[in-house]
């Protein structure tokens, strides 16, 4: 497999654990940088050019809550799951937990079927 192939996958793989680790982070009020932080923190690097669309799409949807704050001396727009997200979340909390118990094995096994 060559670098681009991988690098393609990667992307593909990384595409929707990167809204539920958004939403997961928005059980607390965040802006931008300080999520985009947080994130990065937890080992999810996520450039600006990603992270941003993605919050806007996401509070579009209706799934968080915004609000522009004066912080520091400028002002910063505030993101927090609604509650129509909070219940997205627990959704898609369980699906990841399901899938990530199925394919645990799937991994795991080798050649003969034996899970190692």
């Amino acid at each position: 497999m060559t670098t681009s192939q991988l690098d393609k996958m990667r992307l593909e793989l990384r595409r929707g654990v990167l809204v539920l680790a958004v939403l997961a982070s928005l059980k607390q009020r965040h802006y931008g940088y300080s999520l985009r932080k947080q994130l990065q923190d937890r080992g999810i690097d996520i450039d600006e050019g990603t992270l941003y669309p993605l919050v806007r799409r996401l509070a579009e949807q209706g799934l968080l809550d915004s609000e522009w704050q004066q912080a520091e001396g400028r002002e910063r727009r505030y993101y927090l799951l609604s509650e129509q997200g909070k219940e997205l979340l627990a959704q898609l909390t369980d699906e990841w937990l399901q899938l990530n118990s199925a394919l645990g094995p799937l991994l795991t096994q080798d050649q003969s079927g034996e899970t190692e």
